[in-house]
């Protein structure tokens, strides 16, 4: 069909939509189940800011959606008027035929047509034509079967966009009214944290502190793991004294960069990877490490590609982190309340490391994550399947 780019440009669309959908409802089920309290405003506003961002994002996908659907809707209509003019010449051709056929049928005129031929040739072409002239007849009967199926078809298509078309827009009104509720809901948030921005300041200031000094301890730990391995191989590398197979390994993990599952089964992203402004108060620059993960209750880290632990590193709060090395590269697991392996021990993709501690204050269950290359710090977005 003409349109066929334009479809293919809003099965996209669809897919996208269809996914941003999904985004909010994990948004509702992760980010909104705790109960409210003055001490979580700043987290509350956060979230919130998240949620319209993303349906801000979907109100838009559903606009564009809707006008593919109308260039659909036009194209189609002027193919149906095509096909109906088309048809309507068809029809009064094989009218006419028909009656020519009627004036010609009986046996005796194509006789007479036959033998009032001048000579043998021309009778046999005479012969010729009216064979012809009844093949001919018999495809455009044909023919108008097709047609009439084809312009079935667009009809129904067209009833079918259209209806599409109607719940796009119901969906949108809904999305609408929605996100106007929620920039209400964030107003009376944003006053509330004002009177407070100081203290929620330095409360930022303090965790991006404990962050870079946690965040120094793991570096220095990757460091001293690579000296100890050129030092027990006698080998002179950047990285780590790697063997044979932990080079394979790493050439694996490099070819499935952008593929590699979630360290998370089911989850939505509350921070992403470097420097950003905060997501609620103005003229603050958070700097993150990594990528940070909410997910539901009680769930596990899971391990993005084999390797081996490199170690555990316990952190503030009694909390702890997994090391898990694959050749130069290392992925770290953070906010663990317990883990299911130990140093040394090999694992394999998506296998559970332990279980992400649940903040008592927040109700939220937050992985961090970090991706190295021996000591330098890597984009887990580049490198992760979006979930």
């Amino acid at each position: 069909m003409p349109f066929s780019v334009a479809a293919q440009s809003r099965q996209e669309l669809e897919k996208q939509r269809l996914q941003l959908q999904k985004e909010i409802k994990e948004i509702n089920t992760l980010l909104f189940q705790s109960q409210k309290k003055e001490k979580t405003l700043l987290s509350d506003l956060s979230d919130l800011v998240q949620r319209i961002g993303v349906r801000t994002k979907l109100i838009n996908t559903i606009n564009e959606e809707t006008e593919q659907l109308n260039l659909e809707i036009k194209e189609n209509e002027r193919q149906v008027d095509l096909l109906e003019e088309r048809l309507e010449f068809l029809k009064k051709d094989y009218a006419n035929m028909v009656v020519q056929s009627y004036k010609s049928k009986t046996k005796n005129s194509r006789l007479m047509f036959l033998l009032s031929s001048e000579n043998f040739l021309q009778a046999y072409k005479r012969l010729d034509y009216l064979k012809q002239y009844a093949a001919y007849r018999e495809r455009q009967g044909e023919e108008i079967k097709v047609e009439t199926i084809k312009l079935q078809n667009l009809n129904d298509l067209l009833i079918d966009t259209r209806s599409a078309k109607e719940e796009l827009i119901a969906i949108n009104l809904k999305e609408k009214d929605s996100i106007s509720k929620e920039k209400s809901s964030r107003e009376v948030l944003v006053k509330s944290v004002k009177k407070k921005e100081k203290q929620y300041i330095a409360q930022i200031n303090t965790k991006q502190k404990e962050e870079k000094k946690i965040e120094r301890k793991i570096e220095a730990l990757i460091a001293e793991a690579m000296a100890n391995s050129r030092k027990e191989s006698n080998v002179k590398s950047s990285g780590f004294a790697l063997t044979p197979e932990a080079v394979a390994l790493e050439k694996d993990f490099i070819s499935n960069k952008g593929k590699l599952p979630s360290p998370v089964e089911r989850g939505v992203i509350v921070r992403r990877y470097g420097k950003q402004s905060h997501p609620t108060l103005k003229g603050i620059t958070i700097e993150s490490n990594g990528v940070f993960y909410a997910t539901e209750k009680d769930a596990n880290a899971r391990v993005i590609f084999d390797g081996k632990v490199l170690a555990i590193q316990i952190l503030p709060g009694k909390k702890k982190a997994v090391l898990v090395q694959h050749g130069n590269y290392i992925s770290v697991y953070k906010n663990l309340d317990n883990v299911t392996v130990q140093k040394g021990d090999l694992v394999s993709t998506k296998q559970l490391l332990g279980k992400i501690h649940t903040d008592k204050t927040t109700g939220k269950t937050i992985l961090a994550f970090v991706l190295f290359k021996e000591i330098h710090r890597q984009n887990p977005e580049e490198w992760v399947y979006k979930i």
